[in-house]
């Protein structure tokens, strides 16, 4: 407040820099907190070197500081300070003979008029340096209006989705997924949507992130694994003539990671009746390398349930071969981005190939998504992929619309 008075009083320029350190959770669970507080006084001393004699720098708690600084001449001076802060964090530490390597995320604000209130400038900070960790670590961002309201924003989801299931209005679409083969629709990918009662329907992409964050997406996965267990099974019961259908559902990192999981789908397969041979779950391939001990040792559990396991996404992480040899995998799902280009990216339409040939070699099958064009479709099939979806198929859509589809009987 006194720095806001002074900048009032002087015409001179503030800024408020919020820094947050990028892993230090690493540093703390992997070698101790004693060694972890070290290592913050030893990331202290380096900062009070990268800045100016009259900035002035707190540590706010955990491993966030805050740095106060007067007397600018623009937003360039506080920018500059920001990256000698990066550049003076980023590099190695030494502690006790272990080298320890962190870096730092920063969010800017400086005051929108003469009457800013110190609380939300430093609430602007903070929302700055959580863009900046969003844009990949080790920078900085300027807080602007439209990260305000992306905060308000994200609020008002979580408090809706923490109602959303007990008013139901969560809903489970689906879309099926096409033999290349014979053509025939073989299963479908149930899918998350949400009837917000003001919004309207929303797509996954507009909440699944909040979920994630509050843990919300624990119990909403698993609501969403029970209702489509539940429709494949009157699809069943009122199309008996039907060929035996394979169901894809999506389970998150928070779901992979919950000492529960293994234990609720069980339960949820037996309340079921559906045969666990028919269920595929899919794992995105960027999770399965966050903790790949963990991966490996929860996935086995759940091929011991006779479920399959599907890699999404695949080809979009950072995934090793000699990782995925480890994982009991059925399935890897071509990523719609490369997709998109075959048959007119060179690119692109080697990578598929290279996917599709790579899952055959390893006994696997190879499902493609986000189809939606003929010429799309007809390159899969040249390339030897064994099922696709996408919309030139259908879009996701009710259970009920697709059990009028399934009823059809189509083929492409």
């Amino acid at each position: 407040q006194e720095a806001l008075d002074r900048a009032k009083r002087f015409g001179h320029r503030i800024a408020v820099l919020f820094l947050d350190l990028d892993h230090f959770k690493v540093v703390n669970d992997s070698l101790g907190h004693d060694l972890g507080d070290r290592l913050l006084v030893a990331i202290a001393e380096r900062l009070k070197v990268a800045l100016r004699p009259g900035d002035t720098i707190a540590r706010f708690g955990g491993d966030e500081f805050v740095v106060l600084c007067e007397d600018l001449h623009g937003q360039h001076d506080a920018v500059a300070i920001a990256d000698r802060v990066i550049d003076a964090v980023s590099g190695r530490f030494s502690i006790d003979e272990t080298e320890v390597f962190v870096g730092v995320s920063v969010g800017i604000a400086f005051p929108d008029d003469n009457e800013s209130d110190p609380a939300n400038l430093i609430r602007d900070a903070d929302a700055a340096m959580y863009r900046a960790k969003e844009k990949g670590r080790a920078r900085w961002e300027i807080f602007d209006y439209a990260m305000r309201a992306s905060a308000v924003d994200r609020l008002d989801i979580e408090n809706a989705l923490r109602r959303a299931l007990e008013r139901r209005e969560l809903r489970v679409h689906y879309q099926p997924l096409v033999s290349l083969r014979t053509g025939a629709i073989e299963g479908v990918e149930a899918l998350l949507r949400w009837e917000h009662p003001e919004r309207g329907l929303l797509l996954p992409g507009d909440f699944i992130a909040v979920a994630e964050e509050t843990g919300l997406i624990v119990s909403i996965g698993l609501w969403v694994l029970d209702n489509a267990c539940r429709q494949v099974q009157r699809w069943k019961a009122s199309h008996p003539e039907l060929p035996a259908l394979r169901l894809s559902v999506n389970l998150s990192g928070r779901q992979l990671g919950h000492p529960r999981l293994v234990d609720d789908v069980a339960e949820i397969l037996m309340d079921t009746g559906i045969d666990p041979g028919s269920v595929e779950l899919e794992i995105t391939e960027s999770v399965l390398m966050d903790d790949v001990d963990m991966a490996e040792e929860t996935l086995g559990r759940l091929r011991a349930l006779g479920v399959k396991l599907v890699v999404d996404d695949f080809g979009t992480g950072y995934s090793s071969l000699a990782y995925l040899r480890r994982f009991p995998v059925d399935l890897l799902k071509v990523d719609r981005s490369f997709v998109d280009g075959l048959g007119t990216d060179p690119s692109d339409s080697a990578i598929v190939a290279a996917i599709i040939t790579l899952a055959h070699t390893l006994g696997l099958e190879a499902v493609a998504e986000g189809v939606e064009t003929a010429h799309q479709l007809d390159e899969l099939r040249r390339l030897g992929c064994d099922q696709a979806q996408g919309f030139y198929f259908a879009r996701p859509a009710s259970g009920h619309d697709i059990g009028e589809l399934l009823a059809n009987r189509p083929r492409w």
